[in-house]
């Protein structure tokens, strides 16, 4: 059989997973929330590393363009884990009780 998945994560690669006693304690909409900022956090980064290769203060453009690349594999994750969510929620709105 296969191991029990743990929860949905959405970090860039270097980032490490929280122990299970932390992601046991907040609900849902906590580890959304979690996610996005992790997102804005990639975001951020690679916004820095491009701005220090367009100042010329030695800023190493392969690490920067792998930033980018960082940030925007996780933003498109994160939308399409929005969109499954809305999916969801429209396909739960329709079931009739």
């Amino acid at each position: 059989m296969s191991s029990p998945v743990s929860p949905l994560r959405i970090l860039p690669a270097d980032m490490q997973l929280p122990s299970a006693d932390s992601s046991s304690e907040g609900g849902f909409a906590d580890t959304l929330r979690d996610a996005m900022d992790e997102i804005g956090e990639a975001q951020a980064h690679a916004d820095v590393k491009v701005s220090s290769v367009l100042a010329g203060n030695g800023g190493d453009v392969h690490s920067a363009l792998i930033a980018v690349e960082k940030a925007d594999l996780s933003f498109q994750l994160m939308l399409q884990v929005r969109n499954k969510i809305v999916s969801a929620y429209q396909e739960i709105s329709r079931m009739q009780f």
